[in-house]
């Protein structure tokens, strides 16, 4: 994904304040508003300064912005990963942002689809419970097949009574249990905000991500690998070793594979119950002509299959 500038959409400053990200939201809004704007592109920009002021006109949101940016640039691509940067940590009264699925993957990415209960407030002297927090974590999918312990760094956009926020960072051991899914959410007793008057401490919600897996996609439980063979594999059929997220597995091959046919190897997806299962896609590899004797072999194979036109199979 690539990286937004939400100032620019919005067209502000870095150090606009949050009356001027106000005006600018709401003069931009009445120009692109679909129920009355005439431009061809109203709908896509409303979604995109919604989202810009979504993410700017919240205190805590705009200083984990803020942070992201100062190592990115507009249009660059940006891949959160898992150990390369700390995740954020935003209390439970930044929860509840409106459907996720009218946000982006970006504004997702950096602040998650809330979760948590706003709370903690009341009287002084009464006693209550702290708010709840909520966080972003990216894991590897090894780690949820077969389970984790690890340590994370999470920080903490805190607000004073002028708007100003600093950062305040933490670092918690979590238990990744086998078989968590992406967007799941994992409650961490006691670990969001202080209770009043002795009340209970919140709790943190962390939602999980997957890094991004150079062979493995994920959708829900199952599990996708695109796996090379030879024209010849493909043609004749053969037992070959297939890679999952949990070691190696031979799998059989049938005689006359074509290209993107999957292979379902059941319950080699994500455990659970039921455990989701893991798709092989075949991808037929041609060696390369240059090879010794390899173009003797294609004009061998030219020959045998003469009668053979792809174009109109």
């Amino acid at each position: 994904m690539q990286f937004k500038d939400y100032y620019a959409i919005l067209g502000v400053e870095e150090s606009a304040s949050q009356d001027e990200i106000k005006r600018a939201y709401r003069k931009l809004a009445r120009k692109y508003h679909p129920d009355v704007s005439k431009e061809a592109d109203a709908e896509t920009r409303f979604k995109e300064i919604s989202e810009a002021n979504e993410a700017l006109s919240d205190p805590e949101r705009r200083a984990a912005y803020d942070e992201v940016k100062r190592r990115h640039q507009r249009g660059q691509d940006f891949e959160p990963g898992y150990g390369a940067d700390p995740g954020f940590e935003f209390s439970g009264r930044g929860a509840g942002f409106g459907d996720a699925t009218d946000f982006s993957d970006f504004f997702e990415a950096i602040f998650g689809r809330g979760a948590g209960r706003a709370g903690g407030g009341g009287h002084p002297g009464m006693r209550a419970q702290g708010n709840d927090h909520h966080a972003k974590v990216v894991i590897d999918l090894e780690d949820a097949y077969r389970g984790a312990r690890r340590t994370i760094s999470l920080r903490m956009p805190v607000v004073d009574a002028h708007g100003h926020a600093t950062m305040r960072e933490r670092q918690l051991d979590v238990n990744i249990p086998k078989g968590v899914r992406e967007g799941q959410h994992l409650r961490l007793s006691g670990q969001g905000a202080a209770g009043l008057g002795g009340g209970p401490a919140g709790d943190l919600y962390l939602e999980i991500a997957f890094n991004p897996h150079p062979r493995f996609r994920v959708d829900g439980r199952d599990v996708y690998v695109d796996l090379p063979v030879t024209p010849w594999e493909a043609a004749l059929g053969a037992s070959v070793a297939v890679p999952t997220p949990d070691g190696e597995v031979q799998m059989n091959i049938p005689a006359d594979s074509r290209q993107g046919r999957k292979l379902r190897l059941r319950g080699r997806g994500l455990p659970g119950k039921p455990a989701g299962d893991l798709y092989v896609v075949i991808t037929i590899s041609l060696p390369p002509a240059d090879l010794p004797g390899g173009r003797e072999a294609y004009a061998a194979m030219a020959k045998a299959f003469a009668g053979f036109d792809p174009r109109r199979a």
